[in-house]
């Protein structure tokens, strides 16, 4: 199960060359003042079209995968979720050139394309015609689609990797990146044409169409992550999330970074909670939210692309997000500045790290959860505050790392609140986790465990709701004893393990497990 962090220093907008009196496009205000403003103008003029309905989202992603399924190069969900999220991404870049172009003519300036030309979206996807339909004289299909996409469309949009190499934190560098982990796998021309046609139906004129698209897309990742072997790796029960990111708080202004960040489902809730908290905010606020905020990392391919588009419909036009290997930087080596004010993760758990990157920790071991522990203490800020999904024999094991960790939580941080998952909190994960809850800075003086009991079986068909977390996270703000919860003295903790194993003093079933 996976989950990543970042470096601070927001994202620039793209800094493409604009010539002497123009807005240069890295001072574009962030997308959702864009959308907005140009909705009141097209309202005004009697021009903005209907607001594409959930119904219509919803069949426009089931006929993608109609078509992705009887492609001979798309087997899997993952192949289904890839192949949609490229096409997506060049789409939604086309609707957000169209409203900063629209932005800047508005100001009477001019707007400098990222893309070139022959590799619009309106160029070689869709061009239109003066009816405002494709014009199939024109628009591409076949193998001659097939061959514009992976010898000329792929490579030159590969090539903004290295074009912008010295400024990573561009949407035009991330074009580059994302191009480059990621290839086009639909081997059909004329299926190839069909989901252009579809996706092309798709808008984000509005902030409701993005909403709409963004819980769509949201359900293609929990799709993905039930189909199977890697399911928790990519997707995070979101309710579960959204306890956690209910319980950190995270207040405007202060950082969050997820640091093992999969589909970024961790920083797309924290979004979503910072707006609703704040409904009164100033265009500084929600400046510093799109660029300033939000953080994250992640090693594998396929979740980096998915995490960067699930921002982006979410709302935030360039993600903080970097492809790399978090353990793989040296602890020894991150200074204040590097540092966050909230850590929210769902760390792979279960993998093994090499040697050298091993060398990187004080505490040293092959199991990757325990790494990304000591890498999240570390960049917290002194007061910063972490929610961390761990397997939950973390908190019984014997073994010298899993006792050196524990003591290094409890001296170095308060650990205030631990949450007890049921099994089948992770559908096919096969294993039970706790939530761990704590603020650097100050020694553990007592743990406060909830044991989450939602009274059923759950699974695909019974997942957890939010429902089932009401009452925790209600309790967990005074910290009260209820059947499900209680609280441990550190004094009363065995100084020679550190024990920290679930026992529920009200007759609860007992977790003590440990890895075989």
């Amino acid at each position: 199960m996976p989950r990543c962090g970042g470096q601070p220093g927001g994202l620039s907008l793209p800094s493409a060359t604009a010539p002497e009196n123009t807005k240069p496009a890295g001072n574009f205000s962030p997308p959702v003042f864009i959308s907005e403003r140009f909705d009141r103008f097209a309202i005004a003029l009697n021009i903005l079209p209907p607001t594409i309905s959930r119904q219509m989202f919803e069949q426009a992603f089931k006929n993608i995968d109609d078509v992705l399924w009887k492609d001979a190069g798309c087997t899997s969900e993952l192949d289904y979720t890839e192949q949609t999220s490229w096409l997506l991404f060049l789409k939604y870049l086309d609707a957000l050139e169209h409203d900063k172009a629209t932005e800047a003519a508005l100001d009477g300036k001019k707007y400098s394309h990222i893309i070139d030309r022959p590799y619009r979206w309106e160029t070689w996807a869709a061009p239109k015609g003066e009816d405002g339909k494709i014009d199939r004289n024109t628009a591409l299909s076949g193998d001659d689609l097939i061959a514009f996409v992976n010898a000329r469309l792929f490579p030159y949009l590969h090539g903004f990797k290295d074009k912008f190499n010295d400024k990573p934190n561009t949407v035009e560098y991330k074009i580059g990146q994302i191009f480059s982990e990621i290839k086009n796998r639909i081997q059909s021309g004329y299926n190839l044409r069909e989901i252009i046609d579809h996706i092309d139906e798709l808008r984000f004129a509005s902030q409701t169409e993005k909403h709409e698209l963004s819980h769509l897309y949201e359900a293609k990742i929990k799709n993905m992550g039930n189909a199977g072997r890697n399911g928790g790796e990519y997707y995070t029960p979101r309710p579960l999330i959204r306890a956690i990111v209910a319980v950190t708080a995270p207040k405007l202004g202060e950082t969050i970074c997820d640091p093992a960040v999969g589909s970024a489902g961790f920083l797309c809730e924290a979004f979503d909670y910072l707006r609703a908290q704040n409904p009164q905010r100033t265009t500084a606020q929600d400046r510093a939210l799109q660029e300033r905020t939000f953080y994250g990392k992640e090693k594998k391919s396929l979740a980096y692309v998915i995490a960067i588009m699930n921002m982006i419909l979410h709302g935030i036009e360039a993600p903080n997000i970097i492809h790399t290997n978090t353990l793989a930087e040296n602890l020894a080596d991150v200074q204040e500045k590097d540092r966050f004010n909230i850590i929210v993760a769902n760390p792979p758990f279960g993998g093994k790290e090499r040697k050298e990157v091993q060398q990187n920790f004080p505490i040293r071991t092959g199991e990757t959860a325990f790494l990304f522990l000591q890498h999240f203490i570390k960049v917290l800020k002194a007061g910063g505050r972490a929610g961390i999904v761990i397997k939950n024999t973390f908190l019984s094991n014997t073994d010298n790392a899993s006792v050196s960790l524990r003591q290094k939580l409890l001296e170095e941080c308060n650990l205030h609140t631990v949450l007890d998952c049921p099994g089948g909190t992770f559908i096919g994960a096969g294993v039970k986790t706790v939530v761990l809850f704590f603020e650097k800075g100050t020694k553990t003086r007592k743990v406060w465990f909830y044991q989450l009991d939602p009274g059923r079986n759950m699974g695909k068909t019974n997942p957890l709701n939010d429902a089932d977390l009401a009452e925790f996270i209600a309790l967990q703000k005074t910290k009260a004893d209820s059947p499900k919860s209680w609280s441990v003295d550190v004094a009363d903790i065995d100084p020679k393990t550190f024990d920290l194993s679930v026992k529920n003093p009200n007759g609860g079933e007992e977790i003590a497990h440990r890895s075989p």
